[in-house]
């Protein structure tokens, strides 16, 4: 009788041990897992943009169901803050302007240049209260100017201070998120306010303020779309896909400004008015990335390592892709 429990209780578990052998490992789970995971695209996106559209209409969600992948989206207040997500790998795709993408690559963020829309220097600006005894970008030296750090704005500001001879050193920087800098604008807490679009427009049309300057002659202020180097590596037809939506989409709001103001209004929860202003003084069209739009980020990126804004001289040409 003791033997045959004996034989019982070895047989239990050597049965025990081959289930555990065919069963899946940790790491043959996180495989799993992994493998699912590369099939959704997590992508970043601002409060204004072509990729708001997309997301709206679910034209890119149903384009890439097709190649089996699922799109999650995330909203993010401005660019270095997408980027940052970018960084740590929460997102695979996104849209910011010039300079998160100088401030993100000097931190070793491993991000490629996809595409890029054409220069809307009229999509940012200075301003400055109706009554602001500030009249010039002259008058703003020893003055508390409120910006998001490492946005385009960060540029403008810099391009703007140089044009008139002051130092970026004889300036006040306030670093702040729109939200946050358009509540201190309204209460006084800050001299002026460099933003861009649609929160400059909003801003123009509810407060009274005044544009002391806005990017012409001073910076492009290209829209850039950027992805997760992994990402791009191992995923050349869904970036191929997603180009594809974006310049249909960059086509149909250029024809229809009114209507896409009208459709994005509710999605974004912004007037029409606002987002009207917003498109007729946007330009539209989506480019690859060329070697003239490599050397004027070049350009923005020496100029912030001088000013010691980033950490380290970069070369823009490595985070950019050979796909053309």
């Amino acid at each position: 009788m003791n033997l045959r429990i004996v034989l019982f209780l070895a047989l239990s578990i050597f049965l025990t041990f081959v289930a555990g052998c065919s069963s899946p490992s940790n790491g043959e789970e996180k495989g799993g897992s992994t493998e699912k995971e590369e099939k959704t695209i997590h992508i970043g996106y601002q409060k204004f943009g072509t990729l708001n559209i997309l997301k709206a209409d679910k034209s890119l969600d149903e384009a890439l169901e097709k190649e089996g992948f699922t799109v999650k989206w995330t909203e993010f207040p401005a660019g270095p803050q997408l980027l940052e997500a970018l960084n740590v790998g929460s997102i695979d795709f996104g849209h910011t302007g010039e300079a998160p993408p100088i401030f993100a690559q000097a931190a070793d963020a491993p991000l490629i240049y996809f595409a890029n829309e054409p220069p809307n220097p009229k999509g940012e600006a200075i301003i400055v209260p109706e009554d602001s005894s500030i009249k010039t970008i002259k008058d703003l030296k020893g003055k508390k100017i409120g910006l998001n750090k490492g946005s385009n704005v960060h540029y403008l500001l810099v391009k703007a201070l140089e044009k008139e001879g002051i130092k970026y050193e004889e300036i006040e920087t306030a670093f702040l998120p729109p939200a946050d800098a358009r509540a201190a604008y309204e209460k006084g807490e800050i001299d002026a306010w460099v933003i861009w679009d649609p929160f400059l427009a909003d801003t123009e049309l509810s407060t009274k303020s005044r544009i002391i300057a806005d990017a012409t002659g001073l910076a492009a202020n290209r829209e850039f779309f950027l992805a997760s180097r992994t990402f791009a590596e191992k995923n050349q037809k869904v970036l191929d896909i997603i180009y594809e939506e974006l310049e249909k989409t960059e086509e149909w709001v250029s024809k229809n400004p009114k209507e896409a103001a009208e459709y994005l209004s509710p999605q974004i929860g912004m007037d029409v008015e606002t987002l009207e202003r917003t498109l007729t003084r946007r330009t539209f069209g989506l480019e690859k990335i060329t070697k003239e739009v490599i050397e004027d980020q070049q350009g923005i990126a020496n100029q912030f390592y001088e000013l010691e804004l980033i950490p380290k001289q970069i070369k823009v040409e490595e985070a950019t892709t050979n796909e053309k």
